[in-house]
């Protein structure tokens, strides 16, 4: 899941700017997600969800129809929301509107000294034919969460001087070699922990020998195995 970030100041486009990202990468045959970071309460006073949180629920789920969604009584960093929505769906893009701070690929719609930026525009100026050079700067440049070892093995000294390398078109995904081996994901207490190429080949060959003498044969062929630990001693 690649991840790009639209920044700039109040009353510049962003929204606007998500939702032409989000029109014409759709268009493309990707599938979508965006996270929209506000300063202003989420939920409306009196409605049924409203009353379930004013009960003391910490988390509130409302869903019917053809939509479901999840109110959390607590500000999640950006790296947790990330982690949540690729637990939730499998999508080809996140498109995140705010998180100025954060280390990924950034499209500002105001003057933004940072070295993720992938280009400034002017919202009203964008038809459809700069939409579209913009999208490809996107496909080319953006880039998914990195494992953060600092390991080296992609030739850089660490993740951060990668994942720069890539803004400017110096480098690729795939040179790092963490990400390529995403088949085993550990996490302890929610947080992703990045494994080696011998410990997650260790990890997946082990658990798989252990596993192929239980019947699971009812669930059908194993293409996705979950293992929870509860270790709350």
């Amino acid at each position: 899941m690649k991840i790009v970030s639209v920044a700039g100041t109040k009353n510049t486009g962003k929204t606007t700017l998500v939702t032409l990202l989000v029109s014409e990468l759709v268009k493309r045959g990707n599938k979508v997600g965006t996270v929209k970071h506000t300063h202003v309460k989420l939920d409306v006073e009196g409605k049924d969800t409203w009353k379930h949180r004013e009960a003391g629920a910490e988390i509130v789920v409302g869903a019917g129809g053809e939509e479901t969604f999840f109110i959390v009584n607590k500000d999640m960093g950006l790296e947790k929301i990330i982690n949540s929505v690729e637990q939730l769906d499998e999508v080809d893009f996140l498109v995140l509107e705010g998180y100025k701070p954060a280390s990924y690929a950034k499209i500002s719609t105001s003057p933004l000294d940072d070295p993720f930026s992938l280009a400034q525009v002017d919202v009203r100026e964008l038809d459809d034919e700069s939409t579209g050079k913009l999208v490809d700067l996107v496909e080319e440049r953006s880039f998914g969460k990195l494992p953060n070892m600092n390991c080296g093995d992609c030739g850089y000294e660490n993740c951060h001087d990668l994942a720069l390398a890539m803004v400017k078109g110096e480098a690729k995904e795939d040179l790092c070699v963490m990400k390529q081996m995403e088949d085993v994901i550990l996490k302890v207490n929610g947080n992703r922990v990045p494994l080696n190429p011998f410990v997650n080949k260790f990890i997946e060959n082990t658990f798989l020998g252990m596993i192929s003498t239980l019947k699971i044969k009812e669930h059908g062929e194993p293409k996705k195995i979950e293992l929870q630990i509860q270790h709350d001693k």
